[in-house]
Formats: C-alpha cells, sequence, structure tokens
C-alpha cells in the first residue's frame, strides 16, 4: 500500500509570459534562418510532445526528433551532431547533457521548468530520503539531475510499473517522488509498499472526472486516455492509461472513432499523424466557470518558440542558453539512469524471446 509523507510549502509557481505572437511572414523567416543554422552549427533540433505544434514540425523537416524526454536525450546521444537545441523542460536539457557530456546542449529558455521538478527540491528530497533508509529511492525522470544523483532508479512512465513490479517482487521498500498521482496508480497497479512524495503535474492535476464523464455522454462512442499523472478519479474513467508514446499508440491501434485525451494539448500533433482518421476531444480541465492553471499546455513549454531557438543558436553568451551540469552531479545521475535503461532493454529483450 502507498504511504504519503506531509507535502512541503505550497509554491507559487512564476508563470512566464506566453511568447509573442508572430506574423507569418516572421515565421517563414525564422524557420528559414533556423534550418540553415542548424546546419552550419552542426546541431540538431529535439523537441518534446508538449511543445507547440510548429516546433514539432520543425523538428521533423530538420531531421530531427519528436518524442518523451527520455528518447529526446537518447536520440541526441546518438545523433552525430556535436551541438543539441533541447526544445522542452530543463530537466529534459539536463538529462540529455547527463547522456551525452562531451556535446554542447542548448535550450531556447533555459528558465523553462516543471511543477514536478520545482516541487521536489533537493534538499528536502534528501532530508526525506535520509529518514528511511531502508528504502529504496525511485524517482521520476521529471526532476533535476541533483534528485537523480540521490535516487537508486530513475523512471519515466512507460516502465515505471514493470520496474516497481521488479522491486516489489525483491520484497524492497520504496520511496517515490515526486508526482504523487503516477505513484498512486502504481502502488494501485502493483500493491507496492511506497512511501509517496506530494508533487504534482499542473496540467494533468486540473483534468476533473465530473465534466469528463459529462463530455463521454456527449461523445458515448470515443474512447478516454489517460496519462497516470492524472488525479485518481479521472484515471478510473480511461479505456486507456499510459505514458505519451503509448497513448499515441492506443490511438491508432483501438478501433473508436473519438478519443477524449487527458494530457496536455501538445501530443495532438503526433497522434493526429498516428491516427489521421480519427477525432480528437481535449479532457476538460475545470467544471464550468472555473479558472484553470495551464488550460491543458504547459506553460514553460510554450516558451520554446521560433524566437528563443533562433537566439540560442546565435547567441555569445552560454550562460543564457546552455545547460551545464557538475561531472561529480552527472556521474552519480547516470547510475540511476543506465539502470533503466539496462533494465528496458533486457525487458525487451525477454519480449522478443517470449514471441
Amino acid at each position: 500500500m502507498s504511504q504519503s509523507v506531509p507535502q512541503i510549502d505550497a509554491i507559487q509557481y512564476p508563470f512566464p509570459p506566453k511568447p509573442l505572437p508572430l506574423t507569418e511572414i516572421e515565421r517563414a523567416r525564422y524557420k528559414s534562418r533556423i534550418k540553415q543554422l542548424l546546419k552550419d552549427k552542426d546541431a540538431v533540433l529535439v523537441a518534446h510532445y508538449y511543445t507547440d505544434p510548429e516546433i514539432q514540425a520543425l523538428a521533423e523537416e530538420t531531421g530531427g526528433c519528436v518524442s518523451d524526454s527520455l528518447e529526446m536525450a537518447r536520440f541526441g546521444r546518438d545523433h552525430p551532431a556535436k551541438t543539441l537545441i533541447v526544445a522542452g523542460v530543463k530537466f529534459m536539457g539536463e538529462t540529455s547533457k547527463i547522456l551525452s557530456p562531451e556535446k554542447t546542449v542548448l535550450m531556447p529558455a533555459l528558465d523553462a521548468t516543471c511543477s514536478l521538478d520545482v516541487g521536489c527540491p533537493i534538499d528536502k528530497f534528501s532530508e526525506f530520503c535520509d529518514a528511511h533508509p531502508d528504502h529504496t529511492v525511485v524517482v521520476y525522470a521529471n526532476t533535476s539531475a541533483a534528485v537523480k544523483a540521490r535516487a537508486d532508479w530513475v523512471v519515466t512512465s512507460s516502465i515505471a510499473l514493470e520496474i516497481v513490479e521488479h522491486l516489489d517482487s525483491e520484497d524492497k521498500k520504496i520511496i517515490w517522488g515526486p508526482d504523487r498521482h503516477l505513484g498512486s496508480y502504481i502502488a494501485k497497479e502493483t500493491g507496492a509498499e511506497m512511501l509517496m512524495w506530494q508533487g504534482e503535474c499542473i496540467v494533468h492535476d486540473e483534468f476533473k472526472a465530473k465534466a469528463l464523464r459529462e463530455l463521454k455522454l456527449q461523445h458515448p462512442t470515443a474512447a478516454i486516455l489517460v496519462h497516470p499523472e492524472s488525479p485518481a478519479s479521472v484515471v478510473e474513467l480511461a479505456d486507456a492509461v499510459g505514458s505519451t508514446s503509448q497513448l499515441i499508440n492506443a490511438a491508432k491501434q483501438m478501433d473508436n472513432d473519438k478519443f477524449i485525451v487527458a494530457t496536455d494539448k501538445g501530443i495532438f500533433y503526433k497522434m493526429q499523424q498516428a491516427a489521421p482518421d480519427k477525432i480528437l476531444i481535449e479532457a476538460p480541465t475545470g467544471g464550468n466557470g472555473a479558472t484553470c492553471r495551464s488550460c491543458a499546455h504547459c506553460p514553460w513549454m510554450a516558451m520554446n518558440g521560433l524566437q528563443a531557438i533562433e537566439q540560442a543558436l546565435t547567441t555569445q553568451d552560454s550562460s543564457l542558453h546552455e545547460i551545464f551540469v557538475d561531472d561529480e552531479l552527472r556521474e552519480g545521475a547516470l547510475i540511476p539512469l543506465d539502470r533503466m535503461l539496462n533494465f528496458a532493454a533486457e525487458l525487451k529483450m525477454q519480449v522478443k524471446g517470449n514471441a
């Protein structure tokens, strides 16, 4: 069974201003300029599913990558480019640097953060871990390099269930951080004993079960796709629960003509590519008259605009866009990351062998 820990003091997130809208002429000029700069500087653009569609399209057009945070880092590690432009949030840039220390890692917006990262400060989290030395520390990829270095395992939402099942089979007691909704879902599915850090994603935390049920009545043939960072009451209504890539595959493979999607609406770009004949509907983030903080789109992901990408490729001041990770910290964070990657590779081989 899962157990909870007291939540840290309420955090006032400093939401960033949205990039100023560009004219069609300005957008075309920036895209052309960025494409040339990527070639000139031996750079590749890797973008997260939650960035704006035009950024994802630009990554595809230039031979880059659109994926989840771990695949972004793996793609960058294996790509021959000397410079990685990471369109996402800061922990994604750090993960890329951890896996590719020899490369220059630039971010369009260095101050683009994540509520899960901000809500799990290393000092507080270390104190909590130190108070339970008999527990195995498992942290979500949506954390700082320092928190990863403090962990025994790093997991993504696509493999968290399998790793926790493995640890539970070895009778390991687990500290889970930082997403309480994802942790609760995993604890329920596995029956593992988990002490839960009380963090949440501001996007997924806003999906509402009551409004979702009402929307389902309006679209009775629609299947509900839910990311497990959502509240339990929303997850319970799902026809499919999974990571970003798993939800995209569900939309492609399921027979339904419509899908109500409870995750960041940036995913619609790749999901529509995978299922071009399906109708995609945004899950509601609140009841009538509700004021939402994110409206199903991460405000920090929105900072990755064309202007910011161009600036990252042209600025001479490395402090404005470049990701640095201390060598000792990087080596510490690489251990639990490699542990996950090796586990995933072994799991893949087992699946192939049983096929």
